[in-house]
């Protein structure tokens, strides 16, 4: 496994003023390869010095901050240049919950991206500027800022341009029936950046262009009766819902899946005193512990599941090694989120990160952080079923593309058969939510991608990493 490396989470209590965990060994010292970005601004008070010997004294245009040069147009700091290419390459549709004149300032820009995205826009930066490719680097280094109407900037913020975009493209495709996922099918995997869109064609869209390259084969003959999921099409809106009825067999596969799943609160304890201070070697042995039980409720959920005995130990070992981080994500998202983002999250607000913890902060958990932000308000939205996550599950699990299988024909069939099941139950338990198989299975690749980033950010920045989500995700829910 590609996390071994975690530190042995003990057993029992004792250790600190109110018997709360064993700090773990010493942490490796963190490396030298990041710095502290907007969104961990609004977590610490203290203002953070940031050595600019060298750099010329000019603030960025959008927030204020110290400017660190000419980007996408503009003199721009980096946490603004970062956060328009995002935007931008990413498809993002934000929405302000006030009147969309947030003030926009070096502590306070990450309380509203709409309104930072709509001040980007105003001051002139540049989205022609961005590489197609998303790779560093601007597409033309002698574009400077321009200036666009307000029709153009609505029709941006609304996303109805990226909707005219995959219009555009599922309209003049091939002769072969091409659709706009037919562009992204030209790279091995999903893009990452296009599965979560607010836009519903364009949901739809990137949900064809998904399913494509999920399924990994075009639409079988004897499948084409089954009005399931290749009845979607990008070309054409949905029809109206239709009364209908659970297929018993999918209704027996269902349930044997959510008898396989251990559905009671986690057992770690996650009680601590008022007042107590936590610190970042408690906090990661928590995380430790957490860890360690959610990842031994997915190898008992492996024994149990009805289509165990249909594959052999090897393949079980692998396709374990290399999706439990997956696994353990979607079900602290979906099942064991309230204590999650309750209890836990609790604690990592008793936490408090130095600057030094601050300031070595990594891009690669600033990614994490926006995406896995992103991905709780879907989950929210969504409020999936103890039914629908059991088949998400076992949809993730059960990957065929995953090196070093014996029986990959064989695991396919299956991820088909509950890929199914899991269509027919959405329609037939969410008859007015037409869009919702595609918006569930459509997270998955999301999942994957988060899970794979993690496995970059250095350990001792998981503390921090999971402060700055927790806090965030129970704010925002708070206010709703």
């Amino acid at each position: 496994m590609e996390r071994d490396e975690l530190p042995p989470s003990g057993g029992g209590g004792g250790g600190g003023s109110a018997g709360f965990l064993e700090p773990p060994a010493a942490l490796p010292p963190p490396p030298r390869n990041g710095f502290c970005q907007d969104e961990l601004a609004e977590l610490n008070s203290s203002t953070i010095s940031v050595p600019d010997d060298r750099a010329e004294q000019r603030t960025c245009l959008i927030c204020g901050d110290r400017a660190t040069g000419l980007h996408y147009g503009i003199i721009s700091c980096e946490g603004c240049k970062g956060f328009f290419k995002r935007s931008i390459c990413n498809k993002r549709v934000y929405r302000c919950t006030r009147d969309k004149n947030c003030v926009m300032s070096r502590k306070q820009r990450n309380r509203c991206q709409y309104c930072r995205l709509l001040k980007c826009l105003q001051m002139g930066m540049n989205r022609k500027a961005i590489r197609e490719d998303g790779m560093p680097g601007g597409r033309n280094k002698s574009i400077g800022p321009v200036q666009i109407s307000e029709e153009e900037i609505e029709r941006i913020m609304s996303g109805q341009e990226f909707e005219e975009e995959a219009n555009h493209w599922s309209n003049h495709g091939d002769s072969d029936h091409s659709s706009p996922g037919n562009r992204a099918s030209e790279s091995k995997q999903p893009s990452p950046g296009s599965t979560l869109s607010s836009s519903r064609s364009m949901e739809l869209n990137g949900f064809v262009a998904f399913r494509d390259q999920y399924m990994g084969m075009s639409v079988p003959p004897h499948y084409q009766y089954i009005p399931h999921l290749f009845s979607y099409s990008a070309h054409s809106p949905l029809l109206p819902p239709q009364a209908r009825s659970l297929d018993p067999q999918s209704y027996s596969l269902i349930h044997q899946l959510v008898s396989a799943e251990d559905l009671e609160p986690l057992g770690t304890p996650m009680l601590i005193e008022d007042g107590y201070a936590v610190t970042q070697a408690e906090l990661f042995a928590l995380l430790c512990r957490l860890a360690d039980e959610l990842l031994f409720r997915q190898i008992a959920w492996i024994k149990k599941l009805p289509f165990f005995c249909e594959l052999s130990i090897k393949d079980y070992t692998c396709l374990l090694s290399s999706t439990w981080q997956e696994l353990i994500l979607l079900s602290s998202l979906t099942v064991y989120s309230k204590q999650i983002f309750g209890e836990l999250a609790d604690i990592t607000a008793k936490y408090s990160p130095s600057d030094e913890e601050l300031h070595r902060f990594s891009d690669e958990g600033m990614e994490v952080i926006e995406r896995l932000i992103y991905l709780y308000h879907k989950f929210h939205q969504l409020k999936v079923s103890n039914e629908e996550y059991a088949c998400m599950k076992a949809i993730n699990f059960l990957n065929q593309d995953i090196r070093g299988l014996t029986s990959a024909s064989q695991l396919e069939q299956l991820n088909k058969r509950y890929w199914y099941i899991c269509q027919d139950f959405t329609e037939y338990k969410y008859t007015h939510q037409p869009n919702r198989f595609p918006d569930l299975m459509m997270c998955l690749p999301e999942i994957r991608y988060i899970a794979g980033k993690m496995v970059n950010v250095p350990l001792e920045q998981l503390p921090l990493l999971f402060k700055v989500v927790l806090h965030s995700c129970k704010t925002s829910v708070g206010k709703e």
